[in-house]
């Protein structure tokens, strides 16, 4: 289990920054990861306003390495370390001993695993924040490292923003705090008394707003939930019972085409053609009935015919070409068999006979992210249609465990979609780790239908939002800048309760201590809320007092030491209601002589 909250309170509270030898008040962070996540979580450190005048940075990546996405060594103002393995040689490198935190951000669970071990082996002190996928891992984890520990799944964040966009709703983000369950939701989907904040305002689709000045503005709220289903689930229930039939025909003439290659069928056709043809004129030139021509022709062709030198010149020409066409048409025939075995076995292994589908969700890539997306799916019957390259991927045994027929294949080539059913699919979600190969298959796949609803998966924020508004590519998403929030709030001891996915936006929920003696100390409410950054939704008075909500909140309250502000709020937002939450910095010390 991670630390209680009101540990961490009392944590961030005292700020107890260790400071450098020089004496840098500002605390020491060391970032270890080269995706994308890494970027966002270094880049937020960079530019938080934390006591002391921000945050230092040491940034721990390969010797070599190929960024997938923003490239974390690109960033202005960190200290690089380069370093093939994670042990204690490199955290000394990077000063690990005295840092403030340290993040642990690659995709690999075990090697996140033995890294925080060795950096518990520098500094047993030290805030750790590892990524890890494996839930199960992950409690063991927090009861095996003596270090403060937080860990976090990048995928399990990100997962329910696909899975609401693939079926056309708002992300059914919910949580618990101190007694109530908010969501989010569609303020025309809840009453008006059950609104806690109003977070965007989405009418115009090229300019959303956050945190809007006027409340009522806002079509997507943080409601308290009251029993309704959240309108994710509520869609999957209609397209479950939209499920239209199978098609049994076409499944048939799918796997009649699959039986035999191109070239193969090509050549028995024309064998076949030239066959029926000469048949026809044997027919003619001899008088004979269709049927007794037909059964000559078959005789000839398939076991040749003795020499009679009595027929015309012409009836002994087309008797030399029929046998011919007999010798061709034998080995054909064994060739077809064995490429039909041969295909058949191959398409059951890739599971390309599959049915014809319709209303269902295509899930491409069965890596971390896709995983969870597939397995929440169909937590609401949903049917699903997984598409890997490997034939053995992350996601594979959950697969096969919640029956979802996995085609293994590239996503970009006509049969793989066409296998899938895409053309008659409800939304095609592409969330593999490749934005090349991601892009190519919401291409292909936009070919197949043009209004397909895709879900993409791009590494690096900006650009998602390029490829978006250029390709008209459906909803774009970045897994790591959803996630990226929650990592930095777990880094530096806030307590970031929920993250709230606002299209390529991300709203963190937190509670904020109010230190004795800082800027907010005796202030009124009132100065909390900021346009645009900040809305406060709860007030806990010092002491452990009765929570009071946005319904009782009254802006004239004076904010006392000790009370917990609880906000929905921006990044910047948040930076500033920490900073003027904090304790006021402690007078600088006289130089020794």
């Amino acid at each position: 289990m991670g630390e209680p909250w009101r540990d961490r309170a009392r944590r961030a509270v005292e700020w107890n920054w260790r400071l450098r030898p020089a004496g840098d008040p500002r605390p020491h962070y060391v970032v270890c990861g080269r995706d994308s996540l890494a970027y966002y979580v270094a880049k937020a450190l960079l530019e938080s306003d934390l006591p002391g005048g921000g945050a230092r940075v040491t940034v721990v990546v390969p010797e070599r390495y190929r960024a997938n996405g923003a490239d974390v060594a690109t960033l202005r103002g960190v200290r690089l370390v380069r370093s093939d393995r994670l042990d204690e040689a490199t955290f000394r490198a990077a000063n690990l001993a005295g840092a403030a935190g340290l993040a642990l951000l690659h995709q690999d669970d075990v090697g996140n695993l033995h890294a925080a071990l060795c950096a518990q082996a520098v500094d047993k002190h030290v805030r750790q924040v590892l990524r890890m996928f494996n839930g199960t891992l992950a409690d063991g984890v927090r009861t095996l490292l003596q270090a403060p520990v937080e860990v976090l799944s990048d995928a399990e964040m990100a997962a329910p923003a696909f899975v609401a966009a693939a079926l056309g709703e708002v992300d059914p983000t919910h949580f618990q705090h101190r007694g109530r369950t908010l969501r989010v939701a569609r303020r025309a989907d809840v009453r008006e008394q059950d609104v806690a904040c109003g977070l965007a305002d989405r009418r115009d689709p090229q300019r959303v707003l956050l945190l809007p000045a006027d409340p009522s503005t806002a079509d997507l709220v943080l409601a308290e939930a009251t029993g309704q289903p959240p309108g994710t689930e509520i869609a999957a229930r209609k397209l479950v019972r939209a499920r239209r039939r199978r098609r049994p025909v076409a499944v048939l003439l799918r796997a009649v085409r699959g039986f035999a290659t191109r070239k193969i069928g090509i050549a028995t056709m024309l064998v076949l053609a030239v066959v029926v043809v000469l048949g026809a004129l044997i027919a003619q030139a001899e008088g004979v009935s269709p049927a007794e021509a037909l059964y000559v022709t078959l005789v000839t062709t398939l076991s040749g015919a003795d020499p009679d030198t009595s027929k015309s010149p012409d009836a002994q020409v087309m008797q030399v070409v029929l046998n011919l066409a007999g010798l061709a048409l034998i080995p054909l025939i064994t060739a077809v068999v064995v490429d039909g075995i041969v295909n058949a076995r191959l398409a059951l292994h890739t599971g390309r006979l599959q049915p014809h589908r319709s209303g269902h969700v295509v899930v491409v890539g069965l890596g971390n992210v896709g995983t969870r997306v597939m397995a929440q799916l169909r937590e609401y019957d949903v049917e699903v249609v997984a598409i890997d390259k490997d034939p053995e991927p992350r996601g594979g045994a959950l697969a096969r465990q919640l029956e979802v027929p996995l085609i293994v294949g590239d996503a970009a080539q006509p049969e793989t979609l066409e296998a899938a059913s895409v053309a008659d699919c409800q939304a095609l979600v592409i969330v593999s780790t490749d934005d090349v190969a991601n892009l190519e298959a919401a291409l292909a796949a936009r070919e197949t239908r043009a209004d397909l609803r895709v879900v993409l998966r791009l590494f690096e924020n900006d650009f998602a939002e390029r490829v978006e508004e250029a390709f008209g590519l459906g909803v774009s998403r970045s897994v790591s800048y959803l996630a990226a929030p929650a990592f930095t709030g777990a880094l530096t001891e806030r307590a970031v309760i929920a993250t709230i996915p606002v299209g390529r936006h991300a709203l963190p929920v937190a509670e904020v201590p109010v230190a004795a003696g800082s800027e907010l100390d005796g202030r009124p409410l009132d100065v909390v809320s900021r346009e645009g950054q900040v809305r406060l939704i709860a007030r806990t008075p010092a002491g452990g007092g009765r929570t009071i909500w946005w319904k009782d909140l009254d802006p004239r309250q004076v904010i006392f030491a000790g009370d917990r502000l609880t906000v929905v709020a921006r990044r910047g937002g948040l930076d500033w209601l920490t900073r003027h939450c904090a304790p006021p910095a402690p007078p600088a010390r006289d130089s020794l002589p």
